[in-house]
């Protein structure tokens, strides 16, 4: 058995390898292109469950990760495998050097859009801390129970099986044209780098946990299979585009943002339940809007979405274990938890506004959708969080709009022709009113006195 790449240097394979410390297991893989990319199953294949294994089918082929095989290339598989580098080959022939005003490092690879406040970042935190707060001898709110019967539900693995395309990608892909075609790409790169930043933490947590508490540590590596997943399918998406991000340059050359284990908490949290309740409005309304369906990808949002929503309700318990995260009594946690909920209701917001052509693509409101989705979110989050702001009063959606109208402004300096210095001078006064609309929606109407609490057995007494 060998691996087989289908576009990775050798060098790239050996760093993969390494970084993964698990060369048995991707040297025993058979990952041909067309096997893996196609489902085909038979009796002749195994499939291979390993987390370890999924991840490195993810990152040595930017691929579907669901199932891949070990064993022998059934006859189908291989005409299916040529029938699809048959396709591929017409389809590049048909658009080749298609230009949508994106730089490429090399041909089919993307440079990675550049970094501002507003994109998706990866994570990195004190790894110390983070073993003691979950030692159980420095911790003993810990659940172990609760977390074990988590544990339990994450081996279930119930997308193994999920993540699986069909010939209809390829072809929705050709009929997306003109701008809709590049609003798509934007889309995919942007949804691509935050699921591969949380299998960079999640997967770095799960290793460097493993002597303190080994049920978290294996949780945490099953969320970075799951995001693993995620990251994969999505690139895989983006070269139905004819471009694909190299996840294996931006782990190296990625800028990495440094958030003490409570942020980080807060701010996964947040993401995850956000990200549930963005992928399941999007697929509802698609549902009742087949016409709209101009991707098959989204078709994939029901079961996607509960990965997130698991991954929410791990942090929810783990919240729950640091009573002063949560308490509140404590005004840091219930300033800490305004702030996160701003931080991630703001850039949703002002990110999918600049780019609302693509959910008017999909038959949304703009509007509408982020609205919808910022509100359920603040339920969901006011069960644990001790303090959240009020997202349905008018004057916090008047504060909200008006962050659009000075972050176009901004943009529209951004790509003016004048000089920098110039542009900066442009900028101060729009910065200063940018300011004192944060700080009116921080010091806004809040929800207080939320929180999740557990009734302790034959008790009539909150405890945490």
């Amino acid at each position: 058995l060998r691996v087989i790449p289908s576009h990775q240097s050798h060098v790239h394979q050996l760093v993969l390898k390494q970084r993964f410390k698990h060369t048995s297991v991707i040297n025993q893989l058979y990952l041909r292109r067309g096997c893996a990319c196609s489902g085909v199953e038979s009796q002749s294949f195994t499939p291979v469950t390993s987390p370890h294994a999924i991840m490195a089918n993810a990152l040595l082929h930017g691929n579907t990760f669901a199932p891949c095989f070990v064993g022998r290339t059934a006859p189908r598989a291989r005409a299916v495998s040529r029938s699809l580098r048959s396709r591929a080959v017409v389809r590049a022939a048909a658009q080749s050097n298609e230009n949508l005003g994106f730089k490429t490092m090399r041909k089919g690879v993307k440079e990675a859009a550049d970094e501002s406040v507003l994109t998706p970042r990866f994570y990195t935190t004190d790894f110390d801390e983070m073993e003691q707060l979950f030692s159980q001898d420095l911790n003993p709110n810990l659940d172990m129970a609760e977390l074990e019967a988590m544990l339990a539900e994450f081996k279930l693995d119930y997308n193994q099986r999920h993540f699986v395309r069909n010939e209809t990608f390829a072809k929705a892909a050709d009929s997306i044209q003109g701008p809709a075609r590049k609003i798509f790409v934007e889309f995919l790169e942007r949804s691509c780098t935050a699921e591969f930043s949380g299998f960079l933490l999640y997967k770095e947590l799960g290793r460097r946990l493993k002597k303190t508490n080994p049920v978290v540590a294996e949780i945490f590596t099953l969320m970075s299979r799951d995001e693993a997943r995620h990251a994969g399918f999505l690139n895989k998406a983006m070269s139905d585009f004819n471009l694909a991000l190299d996840l294996g340059f931006l782990t190296k050359n990625r800028q990495y943002t440094f958030f003490k284990p409570k942020f980080i908490f807060y701010a996964t949290y947040l993401s995850e339940k956000i990200g549930y309740w963005r992928y399941i409005s999007i697929y509802r309304h698609l549902q009742r809007n087949p016409d709209n369906q101009l991707y098959p990808l989204f078709e994939y949002f029901e079961n996607w979405c509960q990965d997130e929503n698991r991954h929410g309700d791990f942090f929810t318990a783990i919240l729950k274990a640091r009573p002063e995260f949560v308490e509140g009594s404590d005004w840091q946690a219930k300033a800490w938890s305004r702030f996160f909920c701003l931080s991630v209701y703001v850039t949703m917001y002002l990110n999918d506004h600049s780019r609302s052509s693509f959910y008017e693509s999909l038959g949304l409101n703009t509007t509408q959708f982020n609205r919808h989705v910022i509100i359920e979110t603040n339920n969901t989050t006011a069960r644990i969080f001790p303090s959240v702001p009020d997202c349905e009063t008018p004057e916090f959606w008047d504060r909200m709009e008006a962050l659009i109208v000075l972050n176009n402004k901004l943009a529209a300096i951004g790509k003016s022709d004048a000089p920098d210095f110039v542009k900066t001078l442009q900028k101060l006064p729009i910065f200063e009113r940018f300011a004192k609309n944060l700080l009116q929606l921080y010091f806004g109407k809040t929800l207080d006195g939320a929180g999740s609490y557990d009734l302790a057995p034959e008790d009539t007494q909150l405890a945490f």
